[in-house]
């Protein structure tokens, strides 16, 4: 598994060959710009919290690092949901499963708009997340009927589309949050939720591959197995919760230095969410990594996506004090999340005839990493500040390049 996806010949998911028609109908044009929607409205809603963190702690009468769980919770959720519904892509009907899973999650929504506390809306926004997992329902289904010379950017537009949604829960919800109140934010992502979830599926093209009955525990079981059985697998599930970690360590608490009254910036929460607008290099940064994915193979990617996130974690320290800084490694720590997300999906769907569990198991691994280094970046800010967030990432980033590259060693062939 390991040779394969050292080549950008063989990052293809075997044994998988839809007709001709099933990829015009799925992985490409039109519904393909649909699906990056869909991905981007639906992955908004994990980050949706992060930039009103200030708001609700006031309502409720927390402290912002007191309210700062419910961006873990919310990572966390996803994860659940991951491991609940996404292994079901290789088994069932992924309209209908599209349809009641924005249903859901726009019902949750709802409900943490109205929340009286902070217990009931960690418990909102769990339910909510849990049910958006639409990206990943969907990335396999791209990655499986996209022509084989094009599947990395065919990957990439959809994961573009999953990151621009994370820049406009930042940016927008920060903005919204201020003029409407945080409440208002939940609605209205509810009723976009609904909207563009049900007309994905309503695009979907019908399923033409024979289908089992569906058996989420059964799907659930057997994630432990494939993930021992594919070093390749193991490696990029490692290689991008480091850097997943990273990021979330640093961008979950970046609203915390930025808005701190006696920090040495203390900007508005509005002027705050529109530093998110850095994010957007992960759009441009999006085709571009398919582009080389597809060209020059996925590990040279994966090498420079560390190497540019390893160079913005100082710029992150330094940026405690320097704007400059911290606006240069927010587009450095961007490009490298974009460019290790492109590759290590790419070869996580390469390693295994089952693309939707192996997307999962990949997908969970890199939000556990996210979900763990964000839950410890809030207490670390509390007692080191700045600096020990940025230890935080720090760990992340060599962990990741560490583990991934021992993985990756034991999987390779003796004599190659």
């Amino acid at each position: 598994m390991t040779t394969q996806s050292q080549s950008p010949t063989t990052d293809a998911p075997p044994r998988i060959h839809p007709s001709a028609a099933e990829r015009g109908a799925s992985g490409g044009g039109p519904l393909l710009a649909v699906i990056a929607l869909c991905t981007a409205v639906t992955a908004a809603n994990i980050y949706l919290a992060a930039p009103l963190l200030g708001l609700i702690a006031r309502d409720f009468g927390a402290s912002p690092s007191g309210a700062g769980w419910i961006a873990s919770i919310a990572q966390l959720g996803y994860a659940v949901g991951l491991l609940l519904f996404a292994p079901l892509g290789d088994t069932a009907d992924r309209r209908r499963l599209v349809g009641v899973l924005s249903a859901v999650a726009g019902a949750a929504l709802v409900a943490a708009g109205l929340a009286p506390g902070l217990p009931a809306l960690a418990a909102a926004v769990l339910v909510a997340c849990a049910a958006t997992v639409v990206p990943q329902l969907l990335v396999p289904l791209v990655a499986e009927r996209a022509p084989a010379e094009r599947r990395a950017r065919h990957v990439a537009a959809v994961v573009a589309g999953l990151f621009t949604g994370i820049v406009a829960a930042r940016v927008l919800g920060g903005l919204a949050g201020q003029a409407f109140g945080w409440r208002a934010v939940f609605f209205g992502a509810a009723g976009l939720t609904v909207a563009v979830g049900l007309l994905t599926a309503a695009l979907l093209p019908a399923e033409t591959r024979p289908r089992k009955a569906a058996n989420p525990f059964k799907a659930i079981a057997g994630l432990p197995g494939l993930f021992a059985s594919s070093a390749g697998l193991r490696a990029a599930c490692l290689r991008q919760a480091g850097l997943f970690g990273a990021w979330s360590a640093l961008w979950t608490t970046l609203t915390l230095l930025l808005t701190d009254a006696d920090g040495p910036y203390g900007l508005s929460l509005g002027a705050a969410g529109l530093f998110g607008l850095f994010g957007l290099v992960s759009t441009v940064a999006g085709p571009l990594s398919g582009t080389f994915v597809d060209r020059f193979g996925a590990p040279r990617l994966v090498t420079a996506a560390y190497v540019l996130t390893a160079f913005s974690v100082p710029l992150f320290l330094l940026g405690g004090h320097a704007l400059w800084a911290l606006c240069a490694g927010a587009v450095l720590i961007h490009a490298g999340l974009m460019a290790g997300q492109v590759a290590n999906q790419t070869r996580a769907l390469a390693a295994t005839d089952k693309p939707a569990a192996a997307n999962t198991t990949y997908v969970v691994a890199a939000f556990i990493g996210g979900a763990s280094a964000s839950a410890l970046a809030g207490p670390a800010h509390d007692h080191w500040g700045w600096p020990g967030v940025c230890a935080i990432a720090a760990a992340w980033v060599v962990a990741g390049w560490i583990g991934g590259a021992l993985v990756a060693r034991k999987g390779r062939p003796a004599g190659a």
